[in-house]
């Protein structure tokens, strides 16, 4: 596990965070609840009031549980708030997400994008050469 409270060397925002922290796992579903973790821990300590709080943590869990799920080696959470806004950045090294037949209960999957778009004002899915990338951006008075 890596983890850094510091800006990396060619940041993948557009410009310096007032907080930002990285946090790289192996993409295995037993990993997904530290990353909840290490999220809600932070989040408090960045002083993110508990309700945007609460739906940050939902998005990583979402958002790290796909990752686990799709990705082959690794999953990175990014996490970076500046002026009133908390930027969710989880990667993996998967490649593209193959759809499920609609036959599926939707209780069994596919729930975790819709919650995702829900709570987030936006999202954005990239493939990259090493992988998948996906943001979420939360507006997070802090």
């Amino acid at each position: 596990m890596f983890v850094t409270d510091s800006p990396p060397t060619s940041p993948p925002l557009p410009q310096p965070c007032r907080h930002q922290a990285l946090l790289t796992l192996p993409a295995q579903e037993a990993h997904v609840s530290a990353a909840r973790h290490f999220a809600a821990e932070l989040l408090e300590c960045w002083g993110v009031p508990a309700g945007e709080r609460d739906s940050a943590v939902l998005i990583v869990d979402e958002l790290a549980a796909n990752a686990a799920l799709y990705g082959r080696e690794r999953m990175t959470l990014l996490l970076a708030l500046d002026h009133g806004t908390l930027h969710i950045v989880v990667s993996d090294s998967g490649m593209a997400v193959e759809h499920r037949p609609h036959d599926i209960a939707p209780d069994e999957h596919g729930r975790g994008t819709g919650i995702v778009q829900y709570l987030a004002q936006s999202t954005e899915i990239h493939q990259t050469r090493s992988g998948r990338e996906v943001r979420a951006c939360l507006k997070c008075p802090a």
